[in-house]
C-alpha cells in the first residue's frame, strides 16, 4: 500500500502511540516498528518527525485517506497491537478510537 509523506507520519504517530501505551517498549514491537519502516519506505530517523506530529493534526491526515488506505491502517495497527504478544483492553479502545475519528469502517 502506498501512502504519502503525511499519511507516513500519520499512520507512524498511530503505531507509536499504540506500542507507547503501557509505557514499556518490548523486542516484538521494536521489530514491528522496523519492518513498518522497510514496507512503508520510511525512514526510522523520520520516527522522530512522526512523534512530534500533533495527535488532531495526525488523526485529520487520516481521516481524508481513500478507503483502502484507511482498511491497511486497520490492518496495521491490529498488527501493532499484537506485536509484543499481548493485546490489552486499552490498546482496544485506542484502536476504535482512531477508527472512530478517522471515519474507518473495518471490514471483517
Amino acid at each position: 500500500m502506498d501512502f504519502n509523506l503525511m499519511e507516513k507520519l500519520a499512520v507512524f504517530k498511530s503505531v507509536d502511540e499504540i506500542i507507547q501505551l503501557d509505557e514499556e517498549i518490548r523486542p516484538g514491537e521494536v521489530r514491528f516498528m522496523e519492518e513498518l519502516c522497510e514496507s512503508l519506505r520510511f525512514e526510522k530517523a523520520m520516527l522522530r518527525e512522526a512523534r512530534r506530529v500533533d495527535a488532531a493534526q495526525a488523526l485529520a491526515v487520516l481521516k481524508t485517506m481513500p478507503d483502502p488506505q484507511k482498511q491497511a491502517l486497520a490492518k496495521i495497527l491490529n498488527k501493532a497491537a499484537n506485536s509484543d504478544g499481548v493485546v490489552d483492553e486499552q490498546e482496544i479502545r485506542f484502536i476504535f478510537r482512531i477508527f472512530s475519528a478517522a471515519g474507518i469502517e473495518v471490514e471483517i
